[in-house]
């Protein structure tokens, strides 16, 4: 049975571990990575979410575990091209506020993945083509996301989700779109992270 990761949970166990990455942005990162590389995004993105913390720790150890599951998850979720693919944002129950800043970051990691490292020619050009330099424009846009102080709380839940939405498509087009880029995986999602 697969493992479900929630927010609340990956943000603890990365706050316990010393990681400077939290839960919205690791899982942009993620689904950014996943976008460019496949399933060998795997010990690259491990790598930068754990960087400099103790390896020989055992809450490190348990956070590399959730993100073994969230990794197995999202490529999952994304190669499969589920419906279910969902940004890892705070829950309903949090203010509108803090699921803002949080989808703002979710954005930051996704754009850092599609970004960060070598990228050959083909991959350049494709990302300053259109979809993809949409949603890029658009996502940049989302990085600067604040709740409204003069609209009502209805209006900005209604915005929020909105944006959600628009984030979780687009997350979707984007692996669609790089989809010829990627090397085929050369071995099963559950390897990649090791």
């Amino acid at each position: 049975m697969e493992q479900v990761i929630d927010h609340d949970s990956l943000q603890d166990a990365l706050k316990r571990c010393g990681s400077t990455w939290d839960a919205s942005q690791t899982h942009g990162l993620l689904s950014g990575r996943l976008a460019i590389a496949g399933a060998d995004s795997g010990f690259d993105w491990l790598s930068q979410v754990l960087e400099g913390t103790d390896q020989s720790d055992a809450l490190r150890v348990e956070c590399e575990s959730m993100l073994g599951a969230l990794f197995e998850t999202t490529y999952r979720q994304l190669a499969e091209r589920q419906s279910d693919f969902t940004p890892l944002l705070p829950d309903e129950e949090d203010n509108t506020a803090l699921r803002a800043t949080a989808l703002a970051h979710w954005c930051e990691g996704f754009l850092h993945g599609l970004v960060a490292g070598e990228h050959g020619d083909d991959l350049r050009e494709k990302l300053k083509a259109e979809p993809l330099a949409d949603i890029i424009r658009d996502m940049l846009q989302i990085t600067r996301a604040a709740v409204d102080e003069d609209c009502d709380e209805e209006s900005d839940e209604a915005a929020y989700t909105e944006l959600v939405e628009y984030v979780r498509v687009a997350t979707q087009l984007a692996y669609e779109e790089l989809a010829d880029l990627r090397r085929p995986a050369a071995e099963p999602v559950s390897d990649a992270l090791h």
